[in-house]
């Protein structure tokens, strides 16, 4: 009688934890580089967060179930670059301006549930920004202050010295602590370490790291120079694969080798970000890189108008070039999702740790097509027309971000819901 009761009684206990789940993720193969999981696992999510991680969960009573098999299931997507201050004056380009982009048009369809916003705003139209944009998101928006008080209104704006205020920016990141996760500096052109001495300033005095959109100059200035002698352990370079002749590559054009300061950049703590953009990245630099085993940090995007519509695409797309130059898929991942939180020391993302908040991305990787007996790759291709061909490209079946499903291609969850914003 006694082993009766105890059966019934924990069978009535896993029917009542089963009942607690809004959502249970069924047969998918898991990818949780911070906690080691490469393996097919199910998800069961509760109250927005991370319930239970394991081989089998019961779904029984679950509000919503996921059927994953055959698709791989992550910690939502992390975009460290992306330019996200989208407004109505024309004349500002990307602060405030049309050349930013409204987040939830782009995130969750490529599994993205956070974007950092590199720079858009600075100190004096950062509340603008969280008012228009961060408080009204669904996707997840951090900011990197632009050490320009004005921002990334483009032209002579970016250019003022004059308004790159190291204690005005950060007494703003110090005074919104939840969204501002850095310093950013981009787009100056001259022979002047001036811009850079105040950004790092600035990000020591808000005890944030800074990120470097180093611009350009001629002759160009030393990144030697910026790695050793101007940046901190922890500091983001960002477009490492650009090739443009303002400013110095990483990559010996010449000898096609990574420069051996730049290895010693990395070991010291400089991390490297994609930030792919426009014209940022180059196979010429990226392929040599990658074949001598010298892998970015972090993948992002630098998405806006132009990028989106270009070589670049979405964040996916970013990935899955990776891949196709050697990058296994955890790795990519990695560099997606936790290091990215690493780098902007939000530890408590890019994970799917039990109790982390329920940011999953579902991924499907598409081989490519097979016609008789030979194979049509992806094409994959920079802006300056170079193409490299892959067998495998990543697509986005389902987002989920704070535990809820905000994105579902194919109709994967029983029954079908998604959430979406109500109208005001």
């Amino acid at each position: 009688m006694k082993r009766l009761i105890f059966f019934v009684f924990t069978l009535l206990s896993e029917l009542a934890l089963a009942q607690d789940y809004a959502v249970v993720i069924k047969g998918g193969h898991v990818i949780d580089p911070k906690n080691g999981i490469d393996a097919i696992m199910d998800v069961a999510i509760a109250d927005g967060k991370i319930a239970k991680v394991a081989k089998t969960i019961d779904a029984q009573g679950a509000r919503q179930v996921v059927n994953a098999k055959g698709l791989y299931v992550t910690p939502g997507l992390i975009d460290l670059h992306a330019h996200v201050f989208f407004g109505t004056n024309l004349d500002q380009t990307y602060s405030n301006g049309p050349n930013a982009l409204p987040p939830d048009v782009f995130t969750f369809r490529n599994g993205v549930t956070t974007v950092v916003d590199a720079g858009c705003s600075g100190w004096r139209d950062f509340e603008t920004f969280k008012k228009q944009t961060i408080d009204i998101s669904q996707t997840r928006v951090l900011a990197l202050l632009n050490i320009v008080g004005s921002g990334m209104r483009g032209g002579k704006f970016e250019q003022n010295i004059e308004d790159m205020d190291s204690e005005k920016t950060a007494e703003m990141a110090k005074r919104y602590p939840d969204q501002v996760v850095g310093v950013k500096l981009a787009h100056f052109n001259g022979y002047d370490w001036t811009p850079t001495d105040r950004a790092v300033a600035a990000g020591k005095l808000a005890d944030v790291p800074v990120m470097i959109d180093f611009g350009g100059s001629k002759p160009t200035l030393s990144i030697e120079e910026l790695y050793l002698k101007h940046l901190r352990p922890g500091d983001i370079y960002t477009h490492c694969f650009g090739q443009l002749g303002s400013r110095e590559p990483i990559v010996d054009v010449a000898t096609k080798q990574v420069k051996p300061f730049v290895w010693e950049a990395q070991k010291k703590g400089i991390i490297f970000d994609v930030g792919y953009g426009g014209i940022s990245f180059a196979f010429s630099q990226a392929i040599p890189a990658l074949k001598s085993h010298f892998y970015p940090n972090t993948i992002s995007t630098d998405i806006h108008t132009g990028s989106m519509n270009n070589a670049m695409k979405d964040m996916l797309n970013v990935m899955s070039k990776f891949m196709a130059m050697g990058m296994d898929l955890p790795s990519v991942i990695k560099a997606s999702t936790w290091s990215s939180a690493q780098a902007i020391k939000r530890p408590q993302l890019g994970h799917l740790t039990e109790g982390a908040v329920a940011d999953v991305a579902i991924l499907n990787l598409e081989n490519g097509r097979f016609l008789a007996r030979d194979v049509t790759p992806f094409g994959f291709f920079d802006y300056t027309g170079y193409k490299v061909e892959g067998k495998q490209k990543l697509s986005c079946e389902m987002t989920i971000r704070n535990g809820k499903i905000v994105y579902d291609l194919n109709g994967i969850a029983n029954p079908v819901v998604v959430t979406q914003r109500p109208r005001s």
